[in-house]
């Protein structure tokens, strides 16, 4: 076999961000084999495949780091679905979980062919398209302007059709753009005009929260919001934040982001790059602004500096009969006791009318429609291992999110531990489970979905009964 070179591997391995595969495959296809596959891609800087601690058998799962992002991405389109080894089934090639995107990410993923660049305020639609389109081909580009006055605000939105050139747009064009992945409020708001609305870009910014514990605050019960008029025009998905100690991108970044649904995050700078005490965040929906208003609005961080947060114009027409109603109905969200409270609750503050079943789960998974369950005596084909933080979900809540990936038998959560199974009837169905749920938040709790291991046919142990 061919000899590669050994490269350092980086201390951040998310470092350039969607540099790094996820890769579902056979177990017994070894890391040489993976290397010897997608090393004509670009410079591979680690392969590894998950092992089983005690068997040191492999679990059919690796992760395969590449120099680039554009690398990542171009070895993900043209691998998945691909056979490596004759015999073998086809592997599912995404991009790695990081800690800007809590989920892989795959080859249909709009969030990896969309970019949000800072540019002239001379430049059409037409200037922005003739820039980029050297980098592939590109679908559409849109300038952001003003609502009222129509002119534009400096902001564009570039959309490729392929996730490699996008990320060679980013590596490559002038880095007086600021060129970053943009992401979309919804799945279903994708291909929406958004020249009414504000930046919708979320940087990848590598700062963590861990320095944020000795600040921490709590979250509190949902259902201790006072009674608001929802409706108000005042209250947008948009919120400046003013501080008069000096803070950094990252510290404001951990900050907010401990809320879900954050979508952008910039501290203001002048001419001179000197920070102005300010900062705009932009969350996807009006809940999480909410939230992140009443919560963080007069808290002290660092202890001394009492932070301002204010809702600011987004742009976005909220006058609207259909405004007024999504805003009424994620203000009942947030009042539910959704956010880690009992799942069966439907106990709403009075003037807001009983949410469905459906709007009990809150997550930034994308899910399917609901799914029957399958048969209770099917024969298990595969077997989810999940694990919680901060603590479990109630059964009938997972039993409705890992259900929509079809073929799920029953949910089992060990007593006293924060970890639980879900067992399938069809390993596709568990795989695509896995990969669309491991690392995402729901009602505020996040999961690490993983493979379990195989029960032990040659054990003192009894025998497992989930």
């Amino acid at each position: 076999m061919e000899e590669y070179p050994s490269k350092q591997v980086p201390e951040n391995l998310d470092d350039p961000p969607n540099s790094r595969l996820f890769v579902v495959t056979s177990r017994s296809i070894t890391e040489d084999e993976l290397r010897e596959s997608f090393y004509v891609f670009g410079d591979i800087q680690g392969v590894w495949v998950v092992k089983d601690k005690q068997t040191k058998e492999s679990k059919g799962i690796a992760y395969v780091k590449f120099a680039k992002s554009s690398q990542a991405c171009l070895a993900m389109e043209e691998m998945h679905g691909k056979v490596l080894v004759e015999g073998t089934k086809p592997v599912k090639v995404f991009i790695a979980q990081s800690r800007s995107s809590t989920r892989h990410r795959d080859v249909e993923d709009e969030e990896l062919t969309r970019i949000f660049v800072m540019i002239p305020k001379s430049f059409s639609e037409e200037d922005l398209k003739e820039t980029f389109k050297e980098y592939g081909d590109i679908e559409y580009c849109v300038i952001i302007k003003n609502k009222f006055t129509g002119e534009s605000k400096g902001l564009g939105y570039v959309r490729y059709y392929k996730p490699s050139q996008a990320a060679l747009a980013i590596e490559n064009c002038d880095k007086a753009y600021r060129a970053i992945l943009a992401e979309p409020r919804s799945k279903s708001t994708a291909t929406e005009d958004y020249s009414s609305g504000g930046a919708a870009a979320r940087n990848d910014y590598t700062g963590g929260s861990e320095s944020m514990n000795q600040y921490a605050f709590s979250l509190g019960d949902p259902g201790n919001y006072t009674v608001i008029d929802y409706r108000h025009g005042d209250f947008t998905r948009c919120l400046m934040v003013s501080t008069r100690v000096a803070l950094n991108q990252e510290q404001i970044f951990s900050l907010f982001d401990i809320i879900p649904g954050m979508e952008y995050c910039e501290l203001q700078r002048d001419a001179y790059g000197m920070n102005k005490g300010h900062a705009l965040i932009r969350y996807s929906n009006l809940g999480s602004a909410l939230y992140a208003r009443e919560k963080l609005n007069g808290f002290e961080y660092p202890p001394g500096n009492r932070l301002a947060v204010n809702f600011v114009d987004d742009g976005e027409d909220r006058g609207s009969p259909v405004g007024r109603m999504a805003m009424q109905f994620v203000a009942a969200q947030m009042m539910s006791a959704v956010w880690n409270g009992p799942s069966s609750s439907q106990v709403m503050k009075p003037g807001f009318s009983v949410v469905s079943s459906v709007s009990r789960i809150q997550t930034d998974a994308n899910l399917p429609s609901l799914k029957k369950l399958a048969p209770p005596d099917s024969k298990t084909k595969e077997r989810l291992f999940v694990v919680f933080s901060p603590s479990p979900l109630p059964p009938d809540v997972l039993e409705d999110v890992f259900c929509r990936f079809g073929s799920l038998i029953e949910v089992h959560l060990v007593p006293g531990r924060k970890v639980g199974y879900m067992k399938y009837a069809d390993k596709q169905c568990a795989d695509e489970a896995m990969a669309a749920l491991h690392g995402r938040v729901v009602n505020g709790v996040k999961m690490k979905v993983m493979l379990a291991d195989p029960p032990r046919e040659e054990s003192h142990k009894r025998p497992r009964t989930y």
